[in-house]
């Protein structure tokens, strides 16, 4: 099957080099060209200058971008070029309304639209260990097996078009709790303190560890957030899931705190760091009372 992607962001490049080292990568496409060319120059693929011209010369399409209004464009501008019978898998993160509608544009073409949103963040695109939940049709899923097999570690096919973002906004929830109970605890331990490095190694042997807290509770000892997922791209994905709560006449009260937790870092410039970076909010709280401690050392 021969693939292109589109989107060259911090997940989607390593997405289209696993499609690479499974033989099914042809072309990539990213809104600045000169990363979409550095990369085929890279792996010896085509960089089409059009969208148009990337979807004509391939059987599926993969596209990991921003937003909702992104998601339209791109498969507005991809419709023309695709032959029938060809797919689209959009491994975004997006409302399900909106990823009916790009299911829409595409089906008079008798195009397969698949909205396939990922979780697992950098680490797992680059290792291609993605969890990677799936809506459409089951003649598309099984079409798409094969990408979502070089891309994930689990798939699973959730129902029609719009359930796969159903279920990665159940875990957006879920992720925002999680952030929430770690970047407090953290903030906790630090006023005790405790030596954070040795709590981070035995508590993440224990029930209330999680990827998350192994992974980035680090980041909160250094005081350094680099990018793995944004504060303000996960701000969007808890955005979407109010709104869908909304049409319910409920509010979540987990989504509602992280959201204005989150309004308050990129009001303070913190918008492009890893999510972590809650845990400035944490700390202030303890440094407002004057006791915050420096951590032990280990012995």
């Amino acid at each position: 099957m021969r693939a292109a992607f589109v989107g060259l962001g911090a997940m989607g490049q390593h997405m289209a080099r696993n499609l690479h080292r499974a033989g099914m990568l042809s072309a990539v496409w990213n809104r600045s060209a000169d990363k979409a060319r550095k990369l085929a120059s890279e792996l010896k693929v085509a960089a089409p200058a059009t969208l148009e011209q990337l979807a004509a010369g391939v059987d599926a399409v993969v596209s990991c971008v921003s937003a909702d209004a992104d998601v339209l464009e791109v498969t507005r501008a991809l419709a023309p070029g695709f032959r029938s019978g060809a797919l689209m898998l959009d491994c975004s993160t997006i409302g399900a309304e909106t990823a009916r509608q790009a299911a829409a544009l595409l089906e008079p073409r008798g195009v397969e639209f698949l909205d396939c949103p990922v979780s697992g963040g950098v680490e797992g695109a680059r290792d291609a260990k993605l969890a990677i939940m799936a809506g459409g049709t089951t003649a598309g899923f099984e079409l798409a097996r094969p990408l979502l097999e070089a891309l994930g570690g689990t798939i699973a096919h959730f129902g029609p078009t719009g359930a796969g973002q159903a279920a990665k906004a159940t875990n957006q929830i879920m992720c925002a709790g999680i952030i929430e109970a770690v970047a407090e605890a953290m903030a906790f331990a630090r006023a005790q303190g405790l030596p954070l490095e040795k709590l981070i190694d035995t508590l993440g042997k224990g029930a209330g560890s999680s990827w998350y807290f192994v992974h980035r509770a680090p980041n909160m000892v250094r005081g350094a957030y680099p990018a793995g997922f944004r504060v303000r791209l996960h701000a969007k994905d808890l955005t979407i899931c109010h709104d869908m709560a909304a049409r319910f006449g409920v509010a979540l009260p987990v989504v509602e705190r992280m959201l204005a937790e989150y309004i308050e870092l990129i009001a303070r410039g913190f918008g492009d760091e890893d999510i972590s970076a809650t845990y400035r909010l944490k700390a202030e709280l303890f440094e407002r009372t004057n006791i915050m401690r420096a951590p032990a050392r280990d012995a």
